[in-house]
C-alpha cells in the first residue's frame, strides 16, 4: 500500500493518562510511540487528537454517585461507559506523551471538552451531531485517505475510523500502532463496527 500527497496520519490521544502508569492506562501503550514517531515521517499531513476533559466530566465515574470506572449508564445521548477522571485540561496526563515527536503535526483536535457529553471520535461527539471540524479541515486539504493509529483500539481510535468512513474518507487502522482496553469485549465489538463501516485494517509492514 503505497502512501501518497492524498492521505494523512491521524493520531489518537497518545497522551499520559492512557500510558502505563496514566490514570486510565492502555497496556502496552508507550510501545507505539516509536513506530509512531516513524510512521509519522512518511506522511505530509498528520492530525492529532486530544482528550481534554473539564473536571467533573460526566464520562467520570466520580461524577456519578455510587458508580464505579468501567459500569455503563444511560445518558441523553446514549449508552456511557464510566472511566476514572482521565486527561482533565492543563493536568500532566492530558498531556501528549514526551517521547512522541510529530513535527509535521498540522493540526490537533481537542475532545471531550463539553461538561455534559464525552467524545471518543475526532469527528463527532458522542451525541452524534456535534462536529470537530475535523472532517472540513481534511476536505479543503483534499485529502481523501486517513490512517488512523493511537489509543485505545476499541474507543477513540474505532470511533475516529468508523466516522472517518461514515464521512466520505477511505479509513485505514493500522493495527499494530494501537492498543486497546477490550472492557466487556469492546474490542472484539470495536472490530466487527469497524468492518461493518468499511474500515481496512493493515500492520505497518503493510505500508510501502
Amino acid at each position: 500500500m503505497k502512501l501518497g500527497a492524498g492521505d494523512a496520519l491521524v493520531v489518537v490521544d497518545i497522551q499520559y493518562d492512557f500510558l502505563p502508569g496514566g490514570s486510565l492506562a492502555v497496556a502496552g501503550g508507550d510501545e507505539i510511540i516509536a513506530p509512531v514517531n516513524a510512521l509519522a515521517r512518511r506522511f505530509e499531513t498528520v492530525v492529532q487528537t486530544q482528550d481534554w476533559h473539564p473536571a467533573g466530566h460526566i464520562s467520570f465515574a466520580s461524577s456519578h454517585p455510587g458508580k464505579a470506572p468501567f459500569e455503563t449508564i444511560a445518558l441523553a445521548y446514549g449508552p456511557q461507559v464510566l472511566w476514572p477522571d482521565h486527561c482533565v485540561i492543563g493536568s500532566h496526563g492530558a498531556a501528549f506523551a514526551a517521547g512522541l515527536e510529530l513535527p509535521n503535526c498540522q493540526m490537533i483536535v481537542r475532545k471531550g471538552f463539553h461538561p455534559r457529553v464525552d467524545s471518543y471520535s475526532g469527528f463527532r461527539e458522542a451525541d452524534r451531531r456535534t462536529p470537530t471540524g475535523l472532517a472540513g479541515y481534511l476536505n479543503e486539504r483534499g485529502l481523501r485517505r486517513l490512517f488512523v493509529v493511537g489509543l485505545a483500539t476499541d474507543f477513540c481510535v474505532s470511533w475516529t475510523a468508523e466516522d472517518a468512513a461514515a464521512a466520505g474518507f477511505e479509513a485505514i487502522v493500522v493495527e499494530d500502532l494501537t492498543r486497546a482496553i477490550d472492557t466487556a469485549g469492546s474490542l472484539a465489538a470495536a472490530w466487527t463496527r469497524m468492518t461493518a463501516a468499511g474500515v481496512k485494517r493493515v500492520q505497518m509492514a503493510d505500508l510501502g
